[in-house]
């Protein structure tokens, strides 16, 4: 691990040490525990199997991007839990990938390595985009490439590397909004210091600029159409409370600052103890050392106005994943001593087995919630579901409307044909959401499908599901939940099924 080749340079061939290789590995593996351990969906799963049902310029309160890759990638693998994995831990190692390259720009193969494999350190990253993360890590992988590209253009400014980043700052403004505020402390921080800023301005900079808008204008276009729309989601989750919310937003922003940065510190000073400061000072590059300072400060500065100036009572680790992914490399950067530091090879072994640990954890979570007595999404029985439906003569076809979006996202994974829409609260009116599908299906000479869950329909989902069309029969099926004791209830559905041509007076 210990590699002396300079900065930027490429690393000795050694093919099976190769840290891309042990990468895609590590992504595969992934990928393959998460189709063993349950054909069921989690939220943000759910979410992009029905989004990607089409392709549009803007989907609520998210950009587009992520779902128009998902939309890509079913394509070959078709709506499916292969699908969502495969994309993911793509981004995944996009992402690691990318910093590594950051890293390269400043240090030696094994700090490259160090400050990559860090962020497995930061539980927005290395576990929760694990478990149901989709557009977090879009973002940050985005950043990631940002941060690369900036300081690729600092050590050598070419118009290739100005239109790249502009490319890359464009998708991560199809990612997520809040990429927003990292460019914007990355691109003040590097003109605030005179190396970045010379390199910046120099020639073919506008290529940046111009690529970046390219890329974003048609989304633009929409999202100034539906400002209220994009916007209404992210508000409400901040918990905006003008007046006597002060002490809540600052506790909020240093839990989600330690959230994100305590794990990695202290494996950080458990492997390296004293060195951090006993160190002699020697920034492997002085001038990337004041642009991650002044960066830093300028993402502090900005979340703390949120909170004094406009109210902000909530920040969730996954906001501040995206704005500090960059800390381990600022920290190894300021400290490239410890690159030959002799507990060097203990900190790698304490991130390997980390990336151990989550994997493992990964592929036995629907067992720790039959350890718990609690059943999550993952332990529904979604193909006995499915199985079921079909033999009360569902045809795999038209339209199923259902009472929550994880269900519905979970049956068009099983029923690829169908079109499937979720009617909850969040829709509006759930009988005229359930009366316009049913309507649109009689109207193609589809049958439609209304099934609920106990554990995700809102109250009173029935009475009102069925408000605006004639009352139907409704059905039941129980099904025991998986990875659960015997004497756990079972999973309780309730569905009404009218086939096509059937006699039906709405």
């Amino acid at each position: 691990m210990n590699v002396s080749t300079a900065p930027g340079a490429l690393a000795p061939r050694q093919p099976l040490a190769h840290p891309l290789l042990w990468l895609m590995a590590i992504a595969l593996a992934h990928v393959a525990v998460r189709v063993a351990v349950s054909p069921a969906l989690k939220w943000d799963e759910a979410e992009q199997l029905l989004w990607s049902q089409e392709l549009a310029l803007g989907y609520g309160a998210q950009p587009p991007l992520y779902t128009w890759l998902q939309w890509l990638v079913n394509q070959v693998f078709g709506p499916s839990v292969l699908a969502l994995a495969a994309l993911k831990h793509t981004l995944l190692a996009l992402t690691y990938a990318l910093m590594y390259l950051a890293g390269r720009e400043l240090l030696d193969g094994r700090g490259a390595w160090w400050a990559s494999a860090s962020m497995l350190l930061l539980p927005p990253l290395g576990w929760f985009s694990v478990r149901d993360h989709t557009h977090t890590i879009l973002v940050t992988a985005m950043t990631c490439g940002a941060w690369w590209l900036l300081l690729r253009i600092a050590r050598r400014p070419r118009p290739l590397e100005f239109a790249l980043l502009g490319l890359v700052c464009g998708l991560g403004m199809l990612s997520k909004y809040s990429f927003a505020l990292a460019a914007g402390a990355m691109l003040l921080a590097a003109l605030s210091v005179t190396e970045t800023r010379r390199a910046l301005l120099s020639r073919g900079w506008w290529w940046a600029p111009v690529a970046g808008l390219l890329v974003v204008l048609p989304h633009a276009t929409w999202l100034a159409a539906h400002l209220a729309e994009a916007t209404a989601g992210t508000i409400g989750k901040m918990e905006i409370q003008p007046e006597n919310g002060l002490g809540k937003g600052l506790l909020s922003l240093l839990g989600g600052v330690a959230g994100t940065l305590a794990l990695w510190a202290l494996f950080a000073l458990w492997a390296f103890r004293a060195a951090w400061w006993r160190t002699p000072w020697a920034p492997a590059a002085p001038w990337a050392q004041r642009v991650f300072v002044r960066y830093v400060l300028l993402i502090m500065l900005a979340l703390l106005g949120m909170v004094l100036f406009a109210g902000v009572t909530t920040f969730k680790g996954r906001w501040m994943l995206p704005l500090l992914c960059m800390a381990p490399l600022a920290a190894f950067a300021a400290r490239p001593q410890l690159q030959q530091h002799p507990r060097g090879g203990r900190y790698t072994a304490a991130i390997l087995a980390v990336a151990t640990f989550i994997l493992a954890v990964a592929g036995v979570r629907p067992w720790l919630s039959g350890l718990r007595g609690q059943p999550d999404e993952l332990n529904h029985p979604v193909a006995e579901l499915a199985d079921a439906l079909r033999a009360a003569g569902y045809d795999g076809a038209g339209s199923i409307i259902a009472a929550d979006h994880i269900l519905a996202g979970t049956l068009r994974a099983r029923f690829p044909h169908a079109t499937v829409r979720p009617c909850t609260p969040a829709q509006g009116d759930i009988g005229a959401c359930v009366a316009g599908h049913v309507q649109r299906a009689g109207k193609s000479g589809h049958g439609w499908l209304l099934v609920s869950r106990a554990d995700g329909a809102a109250p009173g989902w029935w009475a009102k599901a069925q408000a605006g069309i004639a009352p139907q029969a409704i059905q039941s099926i129980h099904l025991p939940f998986h990875m659960m004791h015997e004497d756990t209830s079972p999973a309780h559905y309730e569905y009404v099924w009218h086939a096509p041509g059937s006699a039906y007076q709405p």
